[in-house]
């Protein structure tokens, strides 16, 4: 089992963010692997500066629950997340840090048929389309 954080950020149009690492095929929230010795906190706050830019404290970031599913990058492993939900500043733009190669806001009538990791599909898209 691989534990994550992963973080579901919403824009002022009501759609979700999604980041796809290099050379993988899915995307996924923004977030990844829990160190030995940190918090999920700790994790998540490190991710999201990486990943795409965004420096929160630790109050913006609301935990939501966990959840579990096949790993997209790594076959035969789970992936169990610790998922919170994060507020951005207004006018928060993305950027493609560390190991991401793009990013995408998720707009669910428009983005059916985009190619999404399992924990995406099965734990997080319910959460976001019933909040």
């Amino acid at each position: 089992m691989i534990r994550v954080v992963t973080a579901i950020i919403t824009d002022a149009r009501g759609r979700l963010l999604l980041v796809r690492k290099r050379k993988t095929a899915c995307f996924m929230q923004p977030g990844g692997k829990i160190e030995p010795g940190e918090t999920a906190l700790a994790a998540l706050r490190r991710e999201l500066a990486e990943e795409v830019g965004l420096t929160m404290p630790e109050e913006k970031l609301h935990y939501v629950g966990t959840g579990a599913a096949p790993a997209a990058n790594e076959p035969g492993m789970i992936v169990h997340a610790e998922i919170f939900r994060v507020s951005p500043p207004p006018g928060f733009r993305p950027v493609c840090g560390g190991e991401i190669e793009a990013f995408h806001w998720f707009d669910p009538a428009r983005d059916k048929d985009l190619a999404v990791a399992p924990l995406t599909r099965e734990q997080v898209l319910p959460r976001f389309l019933s909040a």
